[in-house]
């Protein structure tokens, strides 16, 4: 591998499919190979043995660019970027470029799938807690995924987006929702049908339901998260 350093000239694949519905998850970089360079992130590697150095770099808003060069002579190389090029050469450098970026995706990004802001601060405060990410389990249901801890390997909570007809509203409209455990029997005191809920695919006697709609502060929405942490030991 070469020696890393800050691409010039890069051409942004912010927009590339791999990238598409994916948001990047910082604490997977350096484990893969990034180091941090100003204000970004930066990833360098030989790739078609040795002729090419690819380099990536991003942004702490996860925009992603790239850039590659003939090792030789340090000059940009572009026609794996060119639609309708041609050729088992070009064709080679094409498929270990995506390789690179496909990897990238999967081990440094995580889908973002959930449109609301409770959403998207539960995913920042339960990585900031308890470093725990989310875990897309079902490839038949991409926007549903979940949380457990590291120790016990129990499920504390479950994101989905689902329609809140669903959860017995009067409407089709398309909700984030988050399941929480609670103590048992305690259903009768918190299920209220408007901003608590019966679990949804869930063990009703165990969890229960939270509207992503803004009717529960995000701050009770953390505690109850904590809570749910601790009864899932």
């Amino acid at each position: 591998m070469k020696e890393q350093g800050k691409p010039h000239g890069a051409a942004e694949v912010s927009v590339h499919p791999v990238f598409q519905r994916k948001k990047l998850n910082p604490q997977k970089l350096s484990p893969f190979g990034f180091t941090r360079q100003d204000d970004r992130y930066v990833y360098s590697t030989d790739i078609m043995d040795g002729q090419f150095t690819m380099t990536v770099s991003i942004a702490e808003t996860g925009e992603v660019s790239t850039v590659l060069r003939e090792f030789d002579s340090e000059d940009e190389y572009i026609l794996h970027r060119i639609q309708g090029t041609t050729g088992a050469f070009v064709g080679r450098v094409k498929e270990e470029y995506e390789t690179i970026l496909r990897a990238i995706a999967e081990q440094c990004f995580e889908p973002d799938c959930f449109a609301s802001e409770e959403a998207k601060d539960i995913i920042q405060y339960v990585r900031e807690t308890y470093q725990d990410t989310l875990e897309f389990l079902w490839k038949r249901f991409p926007d549903n995924a979940i949380f457990r801890r590291k120790d016990t390997s129990k499920w504390y909570a479950a994101l989905l987006a689902v329609p809140k007809r669903k959860l017995g509203c009067n409407s089709d409209e398309t909700v984030d929702i988050l399941d929480l455990r609670m103590p048992v029997n305690d259903a009768a005191t918190i299920i209220d049908l408007k901003r608590f809920f019966p679990g949804y695919h869930m063990n009703k006697n165990h969890w229960y339901t939270i509207c992503l709609d803004g009717s529960v502060p995000i701050e009770e929405i953390c505690r109850r998260i904590d809570i749910s942490y601790g009864l899932a030991k």
